[in-house]
C-alpha cells in the first residue's frame, strides 16, 4: 500500500486534519522555507498526534547535533535529508530513521541512490529546482523512477503532486510513499482539507484500479 505523507505543517489543526483523512506521515520543515518551524513549535503539535502516524522532519546541510537535538523536541521519527550528506554520515543518526532525498532533472541524477543502499530506510526522488530544495510545487519525469526497485530502498515520491495528478503516479511509478506539500495548500504553509481528503481518496482509488 502506498503511503501518504502531509509535509510543511505548520499548525495544529492542519497536521489534525491530515490524520483524519488518512495520512501516515506528518512532515515539518526546518530548512530555509515560508513553512519552517523550530523544533519546539513542531514538537506543541506533534505531541498532540496518535502514535501510530509518524513524524518527519526535514532538514538540508544540517550539523548532525542539531539534527539529534531537533529530533528530541519535535519527537520525530524520521529524518528527510535534502543536503549533501554522505551516506556514511547517516549512520550517527540512528536509531532515527533516515530518508535521503535527491533533485532529478535526468536519469544521471539517480546515479548515486545504489550508494545509500544499507544506510537510508527510503530514497525521496523530488523536482530538481535552482530556487529551492523542495516545497516548489514542480514535478520531474515520472518514467525516470519507473523500475526503482533495482535500487532494493523504498521510494518516496514528490515533486508536484495534488489531488488531480497523484492517482497516475502511484500506478504510473508504485513508489512506497507519495509525499504532498504545495499541492494541498492554499498559501505556504496552510494547508487546504478538502484537497487533503481528495488526494489521500485518489491515492486509495489508484491502488485498486
Amino acid at each position: 500500500m502506498t503511503q501518504v505523507k502531509i509535509c510543511g505543517i505548520t499548525r495544529l489543526d492542519d497536521a489534525l486534519a491530515a490524520v483524519e483523512a488518512g495520512a501516515d506521515y506528518i512532515g515539518f520543515v526546518f530548512a530555509p522555507s515560508p513553512r519552517r518551524l523550530n523544533g519546539d513549535q513542531a514538537g506543541a503539535i506533534s505531541r498532540l498526534l496518535p502514535a501510530h502516524v509518524r513524524k518527519v522532519g526535514v532538514f538540508v546541510d544540517a550539523a548532525g547535533s542539531e539534527i539529534r537535538r531537533v529530533v528530541s523536541a519535535a519527537g520525530l521519527d524520521v529524518v528527510q535529508l535534502h543536503g549533501c550528506e554522505t551516506p556514511q554520515a547517516l549512520g550517527l543518526l540512528r536509531p532515527t530513521m533516515v530518508w535521503k532525498a535527491f533533485r532529478v532533472r535526468c536519469e544521471g541524477d539517480l546515479g548515486s541512490i545504489s550508494l545509500y543502499a544499507g544506510y537510508v530506510d527510503a530514497v525521496l526522488l523530488d523536482a530538481y529546482s535552482a530556487h529551492a530544495m523542495g516545497g516548489t510545487g514542480e514535478r520531474f519525469d515520472w518514467r525516470l523512477a519507473e523500475g526503482s526497485v533495482r535500487w532494493g530502498i523504498p521510494v518516496a515520491l514528490a515533486g508536484g503532486l495534488t489531488p488531480e495528478n497523484v492517482g497516475q503516479a502511484v500506478r504510473q511509478v508504485r513508489p512506497a510513499i507519495v509525499d504532498v506539500s504545495s499541492g494541498v495548500e492554499s498559501s505556504p504553509g496552510r494547508k487546504d482539507r478538502d484537497a487533503i481528503v481528495r488526494l489521500i481518496a485518489a491515492v486509495r482509488e489508484a491502488e485498486n484500479g
